[in-house]
């Protein structure tokens, strides 16, 4: 007649963790089996091998007359990356050194003539600074305030890292006072 602890181990064995109250030495093919088994329980979506990609819509430009240019879907591009369109915003006129504002529509006017290559290029760097997780590269993260630096939250792997401010750009002063009150809070 089998004792309580022979009935333990056969139930241990049948549900496929045979580890439990084993002190036998395994070998590093079974532990490496094991550690990919559990990783493929708890990630279902790690069992294909394939990683997601992230895709982004392109930016819809538009001329407006000689001197403006339109992103037209600039709001669903916001709400596609899971930011703040204020802080897109922000850092698109940064990095293009120009003014700008949305409109009625949520459309961006930027103040000058820019091609959709250039909005595109500029679009790449914010996802790759402040969108895509740093360590482990997935686009789920939360941009987080918290007293006057922004963090980067990763909802994949919890990574938490802190992201470079947004420097504004170049501001031309348009009269002399201006230029003396600059030169002398300088020196």
């Amino acid at each position: 007649m089998p004792s309580e602890d022979d009935v333990e181990c056969e139930e241990i064995r049948e549900s496929g963790d045979g580890w439990v109250g084993s002190e036998r030495d395994y070998t590093y093919d079974e532990l490496l089996e094991r550690a990919f088994n559990q990783l493929r329980e708890k990630n279902p979506e790690m069992a294909t091998g394939e990683k997601k990609k992230f895709i982004m819509k392109p930016p819809q430009v538009v001329r407006i007359g000689s001197k403006k240019t339109a992103f037209a879907n600039f709001a669903e591009i916001c709400r596609l990356l899971h930011r703040m369109p204020k802080h897109v915003l922000q850092f698109l006129l940064a990095e293009l050194g120009t003014s700008g504002s949305t409109d009625g529509s949520n459309q961006l006017i930027i103040k000058g003539r820019f091609q959709q290559k250039q909005i595109e290029n500029v679009l790449r760097r914010y996802i790759k600074e402040y969108v895509t997780c740093h360590t482990c590269r997935s686009p789920d993260t939360i941009l987080q305030k918290d007293a006057r630096l922004y963090f980067l939250q990763c909802e994949q792997c919890n990574s938490r890292c802190s992201v470079a401010p947004i420097k504004s750009g170049f501001q031309a002063v348009a009269n002399k006072q201006q230029r003396q009150a600059i030169r002398a809070s300088k020196n």
